[in-house]
């Protein structure tokens, strides 16, 4: 069952390539997020936001997870789908929780993350991946 939700949709060329900018696009535009969380970490700076009740430490270290090392699994297409879980859930939390009383233009920022993610998370990989050479 893993396998068939890993394995990339045979799609046309057009489709392979948009997808592939959208996980590029969207792994580098994030990564940038992540990578300032993991210096902030690795700093002994451990403070950060706590929406949902679990430490402020242990949210940072899922934040990083997310942004940084799943974006990573992303770009190079490499378990997609089941990267792109924390990365979601990531981006609801901060539209939902993190910015909830914030005026839209705050919240549009995770929500500009979430669009591409969940369409990803759909089409699979596409052809230009990692898991299209293991799965196929």
């Amino acid at each position: 069952m893993l396998k068939k939700f890993l394995k990339p949709q045979v799609l046309p060329l057009r489709a392979d390539l948009a997808i592939l900018i959208l996980r590029i696009g969207s792994s580098l535009l994030m990564m940038r997020y992540g990578y300032d969380k993991l210096l902030q970490y690795l700093s002994g700076d451990h403070s950060f936001a706590d929406p949902i009740g679990i430490g402020e430490e242990f949210s940072l270290i899922l934040a990083v997870g997310a942004e940084f090392f799943c974006s990573i699994l992303v770009l190079v297409g490499l378990g997609t789908r089941l990267a792109l879980i924390p990365l979601i859930i990531t981006m609801l939390v901060a539209f939902f929780i993190i910015h909830a009383d914030d005026p839209f233009d705050k919240k549009e920022h995770p929500l500009v993350f979430l669009i591409p993610y969940v369409a990803v998370m759909l089409t699979g990989a596409g052809r230009f991946s990692l898991d299209r050479k293991i799965f196929s």
